[in-house]
C-alpha cells in the first residue's frame, strides 16, 4: 500500500450525512452474479478504500463465495498480519483516523443498503457519488462532489478518472443549470473509469448481503412451488365441488 493512498482515502465521510436536496442518480449497472466484476471490485475496494474504511461485517474467508481462493486472498488482498478468518477491517485505531481526518471514517459494508432512498437505490447512490467529484479550491481537500455537496473526502480515484469542474449556466428563465466536464483526463477513459465504478460499486452492494444471490433462488423456488401447489389445489377444490349445483 502507498502512503498516499492511505492519507488520501476517506470515502463517504461522514456516512449518516445527506445532501439537503433531491439529487438524480444514475442507474448502477447490475453485476452481482459476475464473480469476474466483483473480484475486481474487491482488489479497487481494498486499493483505494479499505486503508480507511473498514468492512468489519465481512471476514476475507467470505471472498471464496466470488470465486477466488484462499491463496488469491492472501497474495492479492491481504497485507498484513490479517488472517484468513479476520474481518476486513482497517489498521489504524478509530482515536488515530479522528486526529487525521476529523471524524472517524464510516465502515462501508452496509454502506449501499443504509445510502437507497427515493431518488434511488444505494448501489445507484454510490455510481453517481463517485463519478461526481470535481474540483474546488475552496473545500479543505480540494475536492467537492455533486451528490454529496462538502463532502469531507478527498477524490480518491482522480489519478483513473481525471481532474472535473463544475461549470454552472443559466438558461433563458434564470433557472441555474450545473454540468461536469473533464478538463484533464487521467488514466482511464471515461467508458473505462465508469467500468471500474461499477465493479467497485457492484462489490459494497455484495458485502451488504452476500447471500442475496442465494435467497433469490429460494425464493423463485418457493413461488414456483407455490404456482404448481395452486394448480394442483384448484383441480381438487373443481373436483370435489364438481356435483354441486
Amino acid at each position: 500500500m502507498k502512503i498516499k493512498n492511505l492519507i488520501a482515502a476517506v470515502l463517504m465521510v461522514p456516512a449518516l450525512a445527506f445532501a439537503s436536496e433531491s439529487v438524480h442518480l444514475d442507474k448502477a449497472p447490475n453485476l452481482q452474479g459476475n464473480n469476474a466484476a466483483l473480484q475486481n471490485g474487491a482488489k479497487l475496494f481494498v486499493n483505494y478504500c479499505q486503508n480507511c474504511h473498514g468492512a468489519s461485517f465481512i471476514r476475507y474467508e467470505k471472498l471464496l463465495e466470488i470465486g477466488l481462493s484462499e491463496q488469491q486472498i492472501k497474495d492479492n488482498l491481504m497485507f498484513t498480519g490479517d488472517k484468513i478468518g479476520d474481518t476486513m477491517k482497517v489498521a489504524a485505531r478509530p482515536d488515530e483516523q479522528k486526529k487525521w481526518f476529523g471524524v472517524v471514517p464510516p465502515d462501508l459494508t452496509l454502506e449501499a443498503r443504509a445510502r437507497a432512498s427515493a431518488d434511488g437505490s444505494g448501489a445507484d447512490w454510490i455510481y453517481t457519488y463517485l463519478r461526481s467529484f470535481y474540483k474546488d479550491d475552496l473545500r479543505p481537500t480540494g475536492w467537492n462532489n455533486v451528490v454529496f455537496p462538502n463532502v469531507g473526502m478527498p477524490h480518491v480515484l482522480y489519478q483513473l478518472q481525471g481532474i472535473q469542474v463544475l461549470e454552472v449556466s443559466k438558461d433563458d428563465k434564470g433557472v441555474e443549470h450545473q454540468k461536469l466536464v473533464l478538463a484533464e483526463p487521467g488514466e482511464l477513459t471515461p467508458e473505462q473509469y465508469d467500468k471500474q465504478v461499477a465493479d467497485l460499486t457492484a462489490f459494497i452492494v455484495w458485502m451488504g448481503e452476500p447471500g442475496a444471490g442465494y435467497r433469490k433462488t429460494i425464493g423463485f423456488g418457493v413461488l414456483l412451488f407455490l404456482a404448481v401447489l395452486f394448480v394442483a389445489a384448484y383441480a381438487l377444490k373443481k373436483n370435489y365441488w364438481k356435483d354441486i349445483h
